[in-house]
């Protein structure tokens, strides 16, 4: 969509943080929606077993997300989406032992 980017970005095993912004003439729900359909057209795309394991609902994501403004602590979100990644990837790594 026309004007929406991704400042930051953290991809996790199982979510992903992001810190985007999104002109006031589009509802978060709609851009969401189409980066989830996007990406999960994309997956199914590169990955052809996924066919088979979601061969009944064709989903990919879960419905959910979550959703903060950010306003005048920008500086404080995008610090913490870093930070969340470096979070995330050692709990990742304890859970796979």
């Amino acid at each position: 969509m026309t004007g929406c980017e991704i400042v930051q970005q953290n991809i996790m095993v199982d979510h992903i943080h992001m810190l985007m912004v999104i002109p006031p003439k589009y509802a978060v729900s709609d851009v969401i929606g189409r980066i989830k359909q996007f990406t999960a057209s994309r997956l199914r795309e590169k990955f052809a077993w996924l066919s088979k394991v979601y061969w009944k609902e064709r989903v990919v994501w879960s419905p959910g997300y979550f959703v903060s403004t950010v306003g005048i602590d920008e500086a404080q979100i995008l610090a913490y989406v870093e930070w969340q990644g470096h979070q995330d990837s050692g709990q990742a790594q304890l859970e796979l032992f």
